[in-house]
């Protein structure tokens, strides 16, 4: 039986909206924190930090939805599949990846707890976790092949 293709017209839309979402957190980045602390800022990290957290499981669970047995519904359990597949390096995925996943569900469910100067932080230091992962996605959609997979 073959598997389901990883289906481009699905995936790269996401990954094109991540890429937007990332350029302009990078923006917010900058800004001094006296600026960045507006509400109307604020409100635009969250929300942008968040559809990229998004994107990033909704890849996950595209790609694992397609390899048997690797389907996974908890987002760290899920994180760490992709390492163990070998989609990104294993202790990426256990480190970066997994502590995605907490900060999603934080963003998600504990939004009211999150402060300026930890958004902030985030857009100066750990977005390159996420262009890392979007760089791994590439490779896999440039060589699907090698995971056993196709691309439609």
């Amino acid at each position: 039986m073959n598997n389901l293709p990883l289906l481009k017209e699905s995936l790269l839309p996401r990954i094109d909206g991540m890429q937007k979402n990332l350029a302009l957190l990078e923006k917010f980045g900058k800004m001094p924190i006296e600026e960045f602390e507006k509400d109307e800022i604020l409100d635009r990290v969250q929300h942008n930090l968040r559809l990229v957290l998004e994107g990033v499981f909704n890849i996950t669970s595209h790609i694992l939805a397609r390899i048997p047995g690797a389907r996974e519904t908890e987002y760290k359990r899920m994180a760490r599949k992709l390492g163990e597949i070998g989609v990104v390096e294993k202790k990426f995925a256990e480190t970066v990846l997994v502590e995605i996943a907490g900060y999603r569900n934080r963003l998600t469910h504990f939004y009211a707890e999150i402060k300026a100067t930890e958004l902030h932080q985030i857009c100066q230091t750990r977005l390159q976790d996420i262009e890392a992962f979007l760089t791994a996605i590439k490779k896999l959609l440039a060589d699907p092949g090698k995971f056993g997979l196709s691309v439609e």
